[in-house]
């Protein structure tokens, strides 16, 4: 990997503004709406393997639901 690295993280669930700091350096994007279905995409460079995993813990501790993990080429 290299600092260029860069990944879309989407779960399900609206992951709301007041979390924004627990993904700095990471834009949030939203399918769909609040009320209907929603699915926030994460993305944003990711420096290494231990950021990476550290960003799906905090996926895994917000208690999402993880779609899909795909870096961008």
């Amino acid at each position: 990997m290299t600092e260029q690295d860069r990944y879309q993280i989407r779960v399900q669930g609206w992951i709301g503004e007041r979390w924004a700091n627990w993904f700095e350096g990471i834009t949030m994007t939203y399918e769909g709406t609040e009320d209907d279905s929603p699915i926030t995409i994460l993305s944003g460079p990711v420096v290494d393997q231990a950021a990476l995993r550290g960003l799906l813990t905090r996926i895994w501790d917000l208690n999402l639901t993880l779609i899909s993990v795909t870096r961008d080429l």
